[in-house]
């Protein structure tokens, strides 16, 4: 679709350079998505976060979350496609809890691959993080859905890891449905620690923009409003690595 020339926020990529993170409001995000392509699958997308898989990796370290992950790549000029279904992998380095092991999660489902509101955020993605990096010849790009579970007995912990660097370059984290909860505020941190600042996601579309080189993030464990009724966190997480090799893992 045909983008007018005044619809991408040029504050946003200032703010990500001279601070390492932006916070985006949902009704502002949508105006940047819907410049960039269509949400009109918006509540199938919403609605396949009731289909996530068990994260078998930390449930059985007595923790509980959901999820699915996919594989896409990008040239500097081209489109983002999908890669075939690869292991997630981060070092210790990055992930103390779950670092230097491969962990293969049940895959997106092609409807969500394929839908248009996955590939309007990311063709944003792609042109944001494109204008931080422009000398950057080609993406490694991962997608994670997250549903993050909370009971009156468990809080749910969306970082259980605490305040991380993924390991990539860039990050968008996207609140996609919240249900019944209180807190899971997203907290960035400078390497010694420092409180940058920190945002509720609340409504659907609130979002964060992280340079990963610069900054630290996590979120705060999240616990029912109500007990006895369902509660979750539902996100969608994209990361951007710069890379030289096509297809690489």
């Amino acid at each position: 679709m045909s983008r007018p020339a005044d619809s991408f926020d040029s504050t946003l990529p200032g703010q990500v350079s001279s601070r390492g993170f932006a916070f985006v409001e949902g009704d502002h995000m949508r105006s940047l998505l819907e410049a960039e392509g269509e949400l009109t699958d918006w509540p199938a997308f919403v609605a396949s976060w009731n289909h996530l898989e068990v994260d078998e990796y930390l449930a059985a370290k007595g923790r509980f979350r959901r999820r699915r992950h996919a594989t896409f790549s990008a040239t500097i000029d081209g489109p983002v496609v999908p890669e075939p279904h690869q292991a997630h992998f981060q070092s210790l380095q990055y992930n103390a809890l779950q670092g230097d092991i491969q962990r293969w999660f049940e895959p997106v489902d092609a409807a969500v691959i394929n839908s248009a509101t996955l590939r309007t955020i990311l063709r944003y993605c792609h042109r944001f993080f494109g204008l931080l990096a422009p000398a950057s010849p080609r993406w490694h790009i991962e997608v994670h859905q997250f549903r993050i579970e909370a009971t009156a007995d468990s809080v749910g912990e969306p970082t259980p890891e605490g305040s991380h660097r993924d390991g990539v370059d860039y990050v968008l984290v996207l609140l996609v449905n919240r249900q019944n909860i209180a807190s899971g505020t997203t907290t960035i941190h400078a390497p010694d620690g420092q409180l940058l600042g920190d945002f509720t996601l609340t409504h659907a579309l609130d979002a964060a923009l992280i340079d990963d080189h610069r900054v630290y993030h996590g979120v705060t464990p999240v616990a029912p409003l109500s007990a006895g009724e369902l509660a979750f966190r539902d996100v969608l997480v994209v990361t951007f690595r710069a890379t030289t090799t096509p297809s690489e893992s």
